[in-house]
C-alpha cells in the first residue's frame, strides 16, 4: 500500500514542476514582449480566459505568469479593467529577469545609457572602499575570479561567470550592505551586458587589464586609485557595448500570447 502511494503521487510531483516551468515560461515571453515595446504601457493583455485558449494552456498557468509580471512592476491587474502594462517607472529595471529580457533585443539608447550611469555611480565608489575596507577574504576571491577569467575568457560562462564573481566579491569589500544588495544586479548587468556585446562578434578588446588595475589598486589600499580604476572600467564597458550595437530591429510579433 506504501508503495502504491508514492507512486500515485509522483505524476502530480511532475505536474507542479511542469506548471512551474510553463508558466515561467510564459511569463518569460510576455516580459520579452513588454520591455522590448511590443506592448505599450497602459495596454490592456488578454483576459486570461482568452490568453489560455490561445496558448493551450491552463488558466491558472497563465494567472500565475501575470503575478510574477505584476512582482516585478511590469503589469497592474484591477477589477474590471483587466490587466495593463504599467508605466516604465514602475518597472523592477535591476531585476534580474527584467534585465535579461531587456537585452534579448536591442534595448533602446537611453536606457543602456541609463543603465552604465548607475553602474558609474555605484562601482567607482563601491572600489573605493574596498580599497579602505577589504579583507583577505576579499581579496583571494578577487584573485581567483581574476584567474578564471584568463583560463576562460569572457566568451565562455565560466569565464562570465568569473567576472561576475569579481564584481560581487569587490561589492562585499566596500562593508556596505546596502551596496552589497545590489550584487545580484550589478552581476546580471555585468554577465547580459558582456553576453550582448558578443552576440555578433567576439570582443574587439580585452577588459582583464581594465579588471587587474581594480585589483591592483584595491589591493594596494590605494582609495583614489581603486576609484578611479573602476570608473575607466565602466567607462571602457560602456563603450564597447555602444560600439557593438546594430541597427534596432523590429519588436518581436505578440500573436502567440
Amino acid at each position: 500500500m506504501q508503495a502504491s502511494a508514492k507512486t500515485s503521487k509522483a505524476p502530480d510531483a511532475r505536474a507542479r514542476r511542469k506548471s512551474l516551468r510553463l508558466h515561467g515560461t510564459i511569463a518569460r515571453d510576455l516580459g520579452i514582449l513588454i520591455v522590448s515595446g511590443r506592448y505599450a504601457p497602459g495596454e490592456t493583455l488578454n483576459n486570461e480566459v482568452a490568453a489560455s485558449d490561445r496558448l493551450h494552456v491552463s488558466r491558472t498557468a497563465y494567472r500565475e505568469a501575470l503575478r510574477i509580471l505584476a512582482a516585478k512592476g511590469l503589469v497592474e491587474s484591477r477589477p474590471r479593467t483587466g490587466t495593463r502594462v504599467s508605466e516604465r517607472a514602475k518597472w523592477h529595471l535591476l531585476d534580474p529577469d527584467v534585465l535579461s529580457w531587456i537585452f534579448e533585443f536591442e534595448p533602446d539608447d537611453h536606457l543602456l545609457a541609463s543603465l552604465f550611469e548607475l553602474r558609474k555611480i555605484v562601482e567607482p565608489e563601491a572600489a573605493r572602499l574596498a580599497a579602505e575596507r577589504r579583507t583577505d577574504t576579499h581579496l583571494t576571491q578577487m584573485s581567483d575570479a581574476l584567474a578564471g577569467m584568463m583560463r576562460h575568457t569572457l566568451a565562455v560562462e565560466e569565464g562570465r561567470l568569473a567576472d561576475q564573481n569579481f564584481h560581487a566579491a569587490l561589492l562585499d569589500a566596500s562593508g556596505n550592505p546596502f551596496l552589497a544588495s545590489l550584487t545580484s544586479s550589478v552581476s546580471a548587468a555585468v554577465a547580459w551586458t558582456t553576453i550582448f556585446k558578443q552576440r555578433n562578434s567576439p570582443l574587439r578588446r580585452d577588459p582583464l587589464p581594465d579588471h587587474q588595475r581594480v585589483y591592483d589598486a584595491i589591493a594596494a589600499g590605494d582609495a583614489t586609485a581603486a576609484q578611479r580604476a573602476m570608473a575607466d572600467l565602466v567607462e571602457m564597458a560602456f563603450l564597447d557595448t555602444t560600439r557593438s550595437r546594430t541597427p534596432r530591429t523590429r519588436p518581436p510579433a505578440a500573436s502567440a500570447i
